[in-house]
């Protein structure tokens, strides 16, 4: 394929793509077109690497009946979707510089030499201390961590849209009910994470009004 047909495919699944309000429960996406969907995900770039997030795929129907009550932007997302994914955050506790998790992605899964791992250590510290000014305030670093998790989150909607599977994210829950109920199930592990988004995926129900959009120009400026 050309790039010019590559562009326009990429485009189309743009077109394609909607916040899917209710699923057809009758269709459910294959492992395989799933495990795509959550590599694109895992693939996905974060601040410095440190990939500060986990995907919790809920197929269990009487859990989504227990989040249904608190999460109600996923009323008819929740009973419909094929795969359902609660996308968490790490908590402050393992995002600071001197974490057990942050020596653990640079020495155990980036294999860093010692001297490169002190030298990003050095920068890590610094851009939490002035850089953003993250240190010291639990919220701020969390909503840091879940600005990566976004990233992966855009990826797998995109990536499911060029398959023709439908997506919907959500942020209509109750964050501390819903981790209430996760909580319980063990996934948070004890704080370290948080629910930072969800979203459903499958196959639509009905088709979409058409897509609008701002004007490019209103959107986008150039410095020349």
């Amino acid at each position: 394929m050309n790039k010019e047909a590559k562009k326009q495919e990429i485009l189309s699944a743009f077109q394609f793509r909607h916040a899917t309000k209710e699923f057809d429960p009758e269709k459910k996406i294959s492992d395989e077109d799933f495990a795509f969907i959550l590599e694109t995900g895992r693939l996905s770039p974060s601040s410095f690497g440190f990939e500060p997030w986990r995907f919790v795929v809920i197929q269990d129907q009487a859990l989504r009946e227990q989040l249904k009550p608190v999460s109600w932007g996923a009323q008819k997302q929740l009973p419909t979707a094929s795969h359902y994914v609660v996308m968490l955050a790490r908590t402050a506790e393992d995002m600071i510089y001197d974490s057990e998790y942050i020596e653990h992605m640079m020495t155990e899964v980036k294999k860093l030499p010692k001297e490169a791992y002190e030298a990003i250590s050095g920068f890590y510290k610094t851009f939490l201390e002035s850089d953003f000014k993250l240190l010291g305030n639990d919220r701020a670093m969390f909503d840091w961590a879940a600005k990566q998790v976004y990233i992966a989150l855009g990826n797998m909607m995109t990536a499911a849209a060029q398959i023709g599977i439908d997506s919907c994210p959500i942020e209509g829950f109750d964050q501390e009910k819903v981790q209430a109920i996760l909580e319980k199930e063990g996934v948070l592990e004890g704080g370290n994470f948080e629910v930072a988004v969800m979203v459903g995926f499958g196959y639509r129900v009905n088709e979409p009004r058409p897509k609008v959009r701002q004007d490019l120009n209103d959107v986008v400026k150039w410095i020349k």
